[in-house]
């Protein structure tokens, strides 16, 4: 066979070749967090529309997008919401969001007072439903569930990887929720996510403030650890053993440069400690050091509030930088704490 011929075959050959790379293209990178819940609409007579997108989701979502984590979101929005501009941000962020249209979604009309915020419900909103999710996003190495409206319900268990990460936000399932009416606090009840879950977080403000930590770490897994947000006094973070708490440990507030905007501060925190539970590199941390992770999540709320709405959700750097600033105090310490609502005696 002559040359030419030679010089055929190895052309039909490499277009051969190129047809079958075409054909198989890589699968999609693998999602490291998946969170679920509604958007909620707050009343803000200073945006043109009336109101502005937020929601648990929205600030959780956003927040491990910013610090680097592939980020996917089952968001439920109402037809008003559908098109908001909170939505691009996060798609911007590299969010990959799963819209589920609701007929109604909750709206709240928040007061900020000198004993904490007023809520008053203007729509109560309804359920987010499991729905058929990418193999990327079931094989998950986290989920977020961050109810603002009790919408997340227990069969989302059933969607989550065994050894999946898994994040709740518990303050969306202590609220009483009555259109027309403020809304109201509702003592914890077993419910079958808090008890899959290995990161909890809520408010002081949430429970009464008698609340004991053994009541409320009763409704977790044994190894599940439990956030307790305190405002300008830091706050808690709980591991939990087979008949109650067995360590403690009170961080210090970071603070801030300016308080503009509190909202999403809380789910914010969580985020990020949930990110880097899953991704320990995230905050910058040799191993596994609980201690530096809460300090990076900590940076992270006190960041949150410098800004309004969504647009206070800080990226990896500010929150190094803000964290970094901090390293100069002993930021985390062991506690004595036995409730939600009563002081250190340690402080």
């Amino acid at each position: 066979m002559g040359s030419g011929g030679c010089g055929s075959i190895r052309r039909t050959a490499r277009r051969s070749l190129r047809g079958a790379i075409r054909e198989e293209p890589l699968p999609p990178p693998r999602i490291e967090v998946v969170h679920v819940g509604s958007a909620a609409r707050d009343v803000a007579p200073d945006d043109p529309r009336g109101w502005r997108l937020g929601g648990g989701v929205t600030y959780a979502a956003l927040t491990t997008a910013r610090l680097g984590l592939r980020t996917a979101a089952v968001i439920g929005v109402d037809a008003e919401a559908t098109g908001a501009h909170e939505l691009e941000a996060l798609r911007d962020a590299g969010v990959d969001i799963l819209r589920v249209d609701l007929p109604e979604g909750p709206i709240f009309h928040n007061v900020e007072t000198p004993h904490g915020r007023e809520q008053t419900v203007m729509a109560r909103g309804v359920p987010v439903r499991p729905v058929g999710l990418p193999a990327s996003w079931l094989s998950s190495a986290a989920w977020s569930l961050v109810p603002v409206a009790a919408e997340v319900d227990d069969e989302w268990v059933r969607l989550i990887d065994r050894d999946a990460i898994v994040g709740v936000a518990w303050q969306g399932m202590l609220r009483r929720l009555v259109a027309g009416a403020k809304v109201e606090r509702i003592a914890p009840a077993e419910r079958a996510i808090l008890r899959r879950a290995d990161l909890v977080g809520l408010s002081h403000l949430d429970v009464e403030p008698e609340t004991s930590l053994g009541t409320l770490t009763s409704f977790l897994h044994a190894g599940a650890r439990l956030l307790v947000t305190q405002g300008g006094q830091g706050g808690l973070l709980v591991t939990t053993g087979t008949s109650g708490p067995v360590e403690v440990l009170r961080y210090l507030p970071t603070p801030t440069e300016r308080e503009v905007d509190p909202t999403g501060a809380g789910d914010t925190f969580l985020a990020a400690l949930l990110a880097a539970l899953v991704r320990p590199s995230v905050a910058a941390s040799p191993g596994r050091s609980l201690a530096r992770s809460l300090r990076f999540a900590a940076a992270a709320g006190s960041l949150a509030v410098e800004d309004v709405g969504l647009a206070g959700v800080p990226d990896r750097t500010a929150v190094l930088i803000r964290r970094a600033r901090e390293r100069v105090r002993r930021a985390v310490v062991p506690s004595l704490t036995a409730q939600v609502g009563v002081e250190d005696p340690r402080q």
